[in-house]
């Protein structure tokens, strides 16, 4: 990891009277250090305080940590004509496991290169493939049919609330709390956007520990989501609620206010908090709720 961020306490005093603390403040940096007059002006402009007297530094420390606010890895950025492609989905293997107690998905031939030969001319040869799997395999879209019998289900599903939508990312990796609440979504413009959490969660992909202690959203989030106007809410997690008991509060607030849910997305660290449009378009298919998506992320050109 190159990243750097600064860990550090401020302590700010007002013209006018009055002041506030902040303890174990953490801000990506770049470079290797950053002087103190610097992290003041962060201080001032990200809290967008007035009457400002004196900003004290204390206990400032350099760490190698992953950037929150923004980094892109080129591996995964595709250049288009109108812009920069991410794609933030799993890759769909026969066997794999999405999550435990589901059959893993099947895929084989079924018509194969060499039975084709038999029906085409001579040199000319097509695959088709077959794919036994259940719904929520790799990175999905749940609809409001999921949840609720009375639902619109993948047929009913309208583009434009799944197709290039303005979204934000709220970064939570490396938080200490499994329950992600209502607070880590008040700094950004949640209304009208695709919400994705990044939590990291998708590092695990893969191996046992993916499906043990995943992050998810609380109740009161979802329902600060659904009140803030959220079109789209996603998480790169096992699912966006706790599992832990049978009830699914945020599945229930979200799908029941026609807002679609993106569970195991992968590559968020690699967008930027805002300034990009989302798409998770399902197949358009009667009487299923749930079906993998090709999420992805269009970072505008400028």
């Amino acid at each position: 990891m190159t990243d750097k961020r600064v860990c550090f306490d401020f302590e700010v005093v007002f013209s006018n009277g009055g002041g506030i603390q902040g303890q174990d403040f953490r801000l990506d940096i770049d470079g290797d250090d950053i002087a103190d007059d610097e992290l003041a002006a962060y201080i001032i402009r990200d809290l967008r305080l007035l009457m400002v007297g004196e900003v004290r530094i204390l206990n400032k420390q350099v760490i190698a940590e992953r950037h929150k606010r923004a980094a892109q890895s080129q591996d995964a950025v595709v250049q288009g004509l109108d812009g920069l492609f991410v794609d933030l989905s799993h890759t769909i293997e026969s066997g794999m496991v999405t999550y435990k107690g589901l059959p893993a998905p099947l895929i084989c031939d079924h018509l194969s290169r060499t039975s084709s030969r038999e029906i085409y001319a001579e040199g000319t040869e097509f695959q088709i493939g077959r794919i036994d799997m259940v719904a929520n395999t790799g990175t999905y879209i749940d609809m409001p049919f999921h949840r609720y019998a009375t639902g619109h289900d993948l047929a009913g599903l309208q583009l434009r609330r799944v197709a290039d939508l303005p979204a934000v990312v709220v970064r939570v990796e490396g938080a200490a709390e499994r329950a992600i609440d209502w607070h880590h979504f008040v700094p950004v413009a949640c209304s009208g956007h695709a919400v994705l959490v990044h939590t990291g969660w998708d590092r695990h992909w893969g191996t046992d520990a993916y499906f043990e202690g995943h992050p998810f959203l609380t109740e009161k989030a979802a329902l600060y989501l659904r009140d803030q106007g959220a079109v789209l809410v996603g998480i790169d997690s096992l699912n966006i609620d706790d599992t832990t008991g049978g009830t699914r509060p945020v599945h229930s607030v979200l799908l029941g206010a026609d807002i679609p849910i993106v569970e195991h997305l992968t590559g968020l660290s690699q967008l930027p908090a805002s300034g990009f449009r989302f798409s998770a378009v399902p197949p358009k298919i009667k009487g299923m709720g749930t079906f993998p998506v090709r999420a992805h992320a269009r970072l505008i050109a400028e």
